[in-house]
């Protein structure tokens, strides 16, 4: 297989993670989710990815689709890159294992489906939290708990945002 066959290989439907998943958690490996939209890839998207894959086996990051982009409301001309070239971007990553576009605004629905080990936000968010409604709850917690998983949360590192730099290139 190629190296572009082989970063593509890791772009996969809900459906295909989930059996993908099941075989890596039947294997006794222990499977890490996170989400983001990863519009213009920086040092703080690596540093978070690196980070999360080094608290299991496997990376699976769920990428918002354009759509759901923009319903996030994150700026007018969001997202920069389109969510096939976000994906692929995403993909080339080595700590990355698989990537699942999801359409939803959050990635509950995903979440539930697939059944991740651990999931893992930034440390903006809190793990503590079971409360939905509070804006620091990470999306999914209580469903990944209730299936005996681990929620983790990163420090971001500070200074490296994707709207910095859209801020400094305007």
């Amino acid at each position: 297989m190629t190296k572009w066959e082989q970063i593509k290989h890791k772009l996969v439907s809900q459906e295909e993670a989930k059996a993908i998943i099941s075989s890596w958690k039947d294997n006794g490996q222990k499977v890490v989710f996170t989400n983001g939209c990863f519009d213009i890839l920086h040092r703080g998207h690596v540093s978070y990815l690196a980070k999360s894959a080094s608290l299991g086996s496997f990376l699976v990051v769920g990428l918002n689709a354009d759509e759901s982009v923009k319903r996030l409301n994150k700026a007018p001309d969001r997202p920069i890159n389109d969510e096939e070239s976000r994906a692929l971007i995403m993909a080339s990553l080595q700590v990355v294992d698989l990537v699942v576009v999801f359409h939803n605004d959050t990635p509950k629905e995903l979440i539930d489906f697939i059944k991740p080990s651990v999931l893992v936000k930034g440390a903006d968010y809190d793990a503590k939290i079971t409360d939905e409604k509070n804006s620091k709850y990470i999306v999914g917690s209580n469903e990944v708990k209730a299936s005996g998983g681990s929620v983790k949360t990163i420090e971001l590192e500070e200074g490296f945002s994707t709207t910095g730099i859209i801020e400094r290139i305007k």
